[in-house]
């Protein structure tokens, strides 16, 4: 009876502990806001429909800016929301300071920017400017082959092969087909490395760099907080327009057919970034604001990918941050503790001295995180994004571990990527998937609009995943999503140094730590631990972090079976399948638990004995 007493009420100060484990929210004076930034990504047309036409609009990002506060998000991108015939959904601008009457006015944007203003968020514009609409009246001119506009695309005249009217080469359309179209009026090609909607620009003209120029000053003068720059890296071509090598044989009309050496990834890209670097920072110095951020959007390789940083000299600076695509692009659901440790240590082990890294998980051209890495590792897949060294970046709908419709019919698809393989081949190919509405509640389509229609097919199973239903539970994916981010805040993660280690294929473990005492194990310290099996294990924490004795649980996942602000013997952690937990330094509640418990213990043996 004692024992069983004393036992119940250790376990009842413990759990009263757990209440002084919580982080300390002070942000960091001495970085940039957007060093440590939680940024998330909206897709407009899916987020929320205030004027019930099925389609997702401005005012709704505006009617739903206190859910991305409480959740503690700094900032926010919108994929494209300007005039467009929506061939490619946005990303075909027909007119860059304008926004489409699908979303709303140019009013309704700034209204955006100054309400989010008040809430101290920033809000992120998607930026395109390789290629624009065929609608865009420099795409008319030029076609026509009015000055200045004649020069403002990529023309070439046709080749003659044995009497036939031919492309000017080999290059392929990422979206399936020749990258060349034919027109008439103009008696030439035009390369469009998109859709046939979205003709590529000519960045050898020097006036194409200026009205882009324009166009960022246009929105920086109306709050624009930054910019994320769309498919960078396909912006130069050769300029001799030679045929690229043969990859793939197998399908001349795929863009795997060639090796795209050409055509992605030529140095002339650095440097318009560098430029449009100077042009942002020149006019954040000059009003006296916060830094105006550019985020580069490039799939390359590591090489390519972190030149968007800065000139190898480091003379020269380009963007604030390159998205880093190693978990999207290196890893996924087979992807076991060994490979994490390798690509994410690779990875910060090749970023420049003194930038920023950035972590990424999804985004409305790639599979939802839950999709990709399975259910069970939804927890863990955030716990890594949120205390990784740098910003993070989530997709919307991926805090609550929204799944991909990927049974969406062929009749619903919209996604050229997607149709242009036909009923046979679009299922895979298609971004749709990813892209429908977000699940705020359970009532009629998910409670995203009002519509008898919706855009895109609200997903069949959104009364059992929905934010709403998420915020009501216990504990969730999004209880656990608001724990690590604010967890994330504390020093430890926006200052902390990093250190890895693989325990086997099944745990993936990392601390961060400060060196702020001389007796090291006084330093402050989060060691996240994250199964990646249905297994069960016990680990030692000492072969990653030296603590020796106890440690105390900060943070846990849905799957846990462990409590915030139980004491673990750091030789022994027991992880159950799919776990996630942060596990820290004993708290003054802890320690004092800790002493009280030795005492009861003492006080029961006495009595027994």
């Amino acid at each position: 009876m004692g024992a069983r007493w004393n036992l119940a009420l250790l376990g009842l100060v413990l759990v009263a502990a757990g209440c002084t484990v919580r982080s300390q929210e002070a942000q960091p004076a001495d970085k940039e806001w957007w060093e440590t930034a939680l940024f998330y990504q909206i897709y407009p047309r899916s987020f929320y429909d205030t004027n019930d036409d099925g389609v997702g609009d401005v005012r709704g990002v505006t009617a739903k800016l206190q859910y991305l506060k409480d959740t503690g998000i700094d900032a926010t991108w919108l994929s494209p929301i300007f005039s467009s015939p929506q061939e490619d959904f946005g990303y075909d601008v027909s007119d860059f300071k304008q926004v489409d009457p699908l979303f709303g006015t140019n009013a309704d944007l700034e209204q955006l920017f100054a309400e989010a203003n008040k809430l101290g968020l920033k809000i992120v514009l998607d930026f395109v400017p390789n290629h624009t609409s065929n609608k865009h009246q420099w795409f008319i001119d030029s076609e026509k082959g009015i000055a200045p506009y004649r020069d403002y695309y990529v023309w070439r005249p046709a080749r003659n092969v044995n009497g036939q009217r031919m492309p000017p080469n080999n290059w392929q359309s990422v979206f399936y087909g020749s990258a060349w179209e034919w027109s008439e009026l103009r008696g030439e090609y035009y390369l469009h490395q998109f859709a046939k909607g979205q003709p590529d620009l000519n960045y050898r003209n020097p006036a194409v760099v200026a009205e882009f120029d324009d166009v960022l000053r246009y929105w920086m003068e109306r709050g624009a907080a930054g910019f994320r720059v769309d498919a960078i890296n396909h912006m130069f071509e050769h300029p001799d327009f030679i045929d690229e090598p043969i990859n793939n044989p197998e399908d001349p009309n795929s863009y795997g057919y060639t090796h795209h050496i050409y055509t992605k990834d030529l140095p002339e890209t650095y440097d318009v970034i560098a430029h449009w670097r100077t042009v942002l920072d020149d006019f954040a110095r000059q009003k006296g604001s916060d830094a105006i951020i550019m985020m580069t959007e490039a799939y390359a390789n590591l090489t390519m990918t972190l030149r968007y940083y800065e000139s190898d000299d480091g003379k020269q600076q380009r963007a604030h941050f390159p998205f880093n695509f190693v978990m999207i692009e290196e890893l996924g659901e087979n992807s076991n503790a060994r490979d994490f440790k390798r690509v994410i240590d690779r990875w910060l082990g090749n970023v420049p001295r003194g930038k920023t890294t950035n972590w990424v998980l999804g985004n409305h051209d790639k599979p939802r995180v839950a999709s990709r890495y399975g259910v069970e590792r939804i927890d863990g897949m955030q716990l890594m994004l949120l205390t990784l060294p740098g910003v993070a970046v989530t997709y919307n709908g991926d805090e609550i571990g929204m799944i991909d419709h990927r049974d969406i019919s062929y009749e619903d698809t919209l996604d050229p990527q997607g149709c242009n393989l036909g009923p046979e081949g679009y299922r895979w190919a298609s971004r749709d998937p990813q892209r429908v509405p977000f699940q705020w509640d359970d009532t009629y389509n998910a409670g995203f609009s009002r519509a008898p229609r919706t855009w895109l097919p609200v997903h069949p199973y959104y009364r059992q995943t929905n934010l709403l239903k998420q915020q009501e539970a216990e504990y969730s994916h999004y209880k656990f999503y608001l724990d690590a981010v604010a967890m994330r805040k504390d020093r430890v993660f926006t200052h902390g140094e990093f250190k890895s280690h693989a325990f086997g294929d099944g745990v993936f473990a990392f601390v961060r730590y400060l060196r702020e005492n001389e007796d090291r194990m006084d330093d402050p310290y989060r060691v996240v631990l994250i199964n990646f099996y249905g297994e069960r294990t016990t680990i030692d924490v000492n072969d990653l972090y030296e603590i020796h004795n106890q440690t105390q649980v900060y943070l846990v996942g849905t799957e846990s079976r462990h409590k915030v602000g139980h004491l673990l013997t750091a030789k022994e952690v027991t992880l159950g399948p799919w776990d996630s937990i942060v596990l820290g330094p004993v708290s003054s509640g802890g320690r004092a638990v800790l002493a009280f418990g030795l005492l009861v213990l003492a006080v029961v043996k006495s009595f027994l004995f």
